[in-house]
């Protein structure tokens, strides 16, 4: 089927028609894309405080979460699927790599830019250095790890999109098969849920992130 054929009401109708199947796939991608970020998330900040305390062990970290994290996300699926073989932990094993970075840099940038008056105030009440961590320095940081998990959450979803090239599932089902069935009903169908998505979770935590900026300026206030 020609995509200057195609009418806005025959995508409506075709994803009608399948919208079970087509849930499936939503599902799916986001199960990964949680996944995969969720455990970067676990663990990206202790990895950030380590490099925030540490310069020499934020050189080794952050060095190597560089490297991975321009790595080309085909190369890297593939790479893992020689290791792992073809499915969806392959996918998520990849989001997890790809998405340490942003959460490892924005989590100890954001720790080093914390005012010094605050820590002196807290051990001046006493405080052991791991409460001034939790109670001080975790909250005052919260908008920088929101930045990080925001960057990798929008990567993690476009990166999801070539999983069925390694096995694994997702709306990137639907894309190659249209691809390969020469189908634009199909592309569509898994592309515009999928950029949708993106757009969703940068809005979301996007807001969330100002919200936690704001409260941050009340705070100091």
């Amino acid at each position: 089927m020609e995509a200057n054929h195609l009418t806005i009401m025959d995508l409506l109708d075709y994803m009608g028609r399948n919208a079970g199947m087509l849930w499936e796939y939503f599902w799916q991608h986001v199960g990964m894309v949680l996944t995969g970020t969720g455990l970067a998330f676990l663990a990206g900040v202790p990895l950030g405080v380590l490099c925030a305390h540490y310069p020499a062990a934020a050189k080794i970290v952050l060095t190597a979460t560089n490297i991975l994290q321009v790595l080309p996300s085909l190369a890297m699926l593939v790479l893992l699927m020689l290791w792992l073989g073809l499915g969806s932990d392959t996918v998520i094993v990849g989001l997890f790599l790809y998405s340490l970075n942003p959460i490892v840099r924005n989590t100890c940038v954001g720790l080093q830019q914390i005012d010094a008056s605050y820590v002196e105030a807290g051990r001046g009440v006493g405080m052991s250095p791991l409460q001034i961590l939790f109670q001080v320095r975790f909250p005052l940081s919260l908008t920088y790890l929101m930045s990080g998990v925001r960057i990798a959450a929008v990567i993690a979803i476009g990166v999801v999109t070539i999983a069925p090239l390694v096995g694994g599932d997702g709306l990137g089902r639907e894309i190659y098969a249209g691809i390969n069935n020469q189908n634009s009903l199909r592309i569509y169908a898994g592309a515009i849920p999928a950029a949708l998505l993106a757009i969703a979770t940068d809005i979301v935590l996007g807001g969330l992130q100002r919200k936690l900026r704001l409260d941050n300026r009340k705070s100091g206030n």
